[in-house]
C-alpha cells in the first residue's frame, strides 16, 4: 500500500491556512486509499542534526571518496537515517507558509540535512547531478500573505514555490502538484473564501493522487 509523508512547516496550528488545506487533502486521500499509511513530520518538532563542522566534513569525505573518521561516521549516520526515512515513502505533501519571500528556516534545515550526496542525489562527470528519489509523487501546499502567482507581477520575488519545486526535482521527484492558499492578507471573509477554494482543489486532487 502507499505510504504518504506529510512534511508540515507551519508553527501556527489551527490558524494555519497551508495546514488546513493539507489536512483536507490528506483526509480525502486517506478515504480514497483505505489501508494506506500517513505520517506527519512537523519540522518544528523534528530532532534534526545540526549541520556543523563535523557533519560538513563527513559530507566532503563522501564527495571526495575518502574514509570518514569515527566522529564523521556517527554524524553521517544521522543524515542516512533522515534520508532513509524520507525515501521509505512514495507520496509526499509539503505544507508551508511563505516567510520573507522564502520558506521557514526549520523547513530549510530539514532540506539541508536531506539533500546529501549518495542519499538523495548523485553526481558524475558524465551525467552531472541526478536525483536518487525516483518514482515518487509530491504535492506542495503553499500559503502567502500576498499573491505571487502567474500574472501577479510579483513572480520574481517568490523564493518559496520555485525553490521547493526545484529541490524536489533535484532529488528526483518530477511528478509534482501545487495548490496555493493565497493571498491571506485580506479581510477575514476573503481569507475564508481563499482557504475554502484551496481546500476544494485539494479534495479534488486527492482522488487522483
Amino acid at each position: 500500500m502507499s505510504r504518504l509523508l506529510h512534511i508540515s512547516a507551519s508553527p501556527r496550528g489551527d490558524r494555519s491556512g497551508s495546514l488546513a488545506v493539507a489536512t483536507a487533502f490528506i483526509d480525502a486521500w486517506r478515504a480514497a486509499n483505505p489501508g494506506a499509511t500517513v505520517e506527519t513530520l512537523d519540522v518544528w518538532q523534528a530532532r534534526l542534526p545540526a549541520f556543523n563542522g563535523t557533519l560538513l566534513e563527513a559530507k566532503y569525505a563522501v564527495l571526495h571518496g575518502v574514509a570518514q573518521d569515527a566522529a564523521q561516521v556517527a554524524a553521517w549516520q544521522q543524515v542516512v537515517d533522515v534520508a532513509n526515512h524520507f525515501k521509505s515513502f512514495d507520496r509526499y505533501v509539503i505544507s508551508t507558509p511563505m516567510w520573507n519571500f522564502g520558506i521557514p528556516y526549520a523547513l530549510k534545515h530539514y532540506i539541508d540535512v536531506l539533500s546529501q550526496p549518495g542519499q538523495t542525489f548523485g553526481w558524475t562527470p558524465e551525467q552531472g547531478y541526478f536525483g536518487l528519489v525516483e518514482g515518487k509523487r509530491a504535492l506542495l501546499v503553499h500559503s502567502s500573505a500576498g499573491a505571487y502567482g502567474a500574472g501577479s507581477g510579483a513572480e520574481a520575488i517568490d523564493f518559496q514555490k520555485p525553490y521547493l519545486e526545484w529541490i524536489l526535482k533535484f532529488v528526483g521527484i518530477t511528478d509534482q502538484h501545487a495548490i496555493a492558499c493565497a493571498p491571506t492578507a485580506a479581510a477575514p471573509e476573503e481569507v475564508a473564501k481563499t482557504v475554502a477554494a484551496a481546500k476544494a482543489a485539494a479534495v479534488e486532487l486527492a482522488g487522483a493522487f
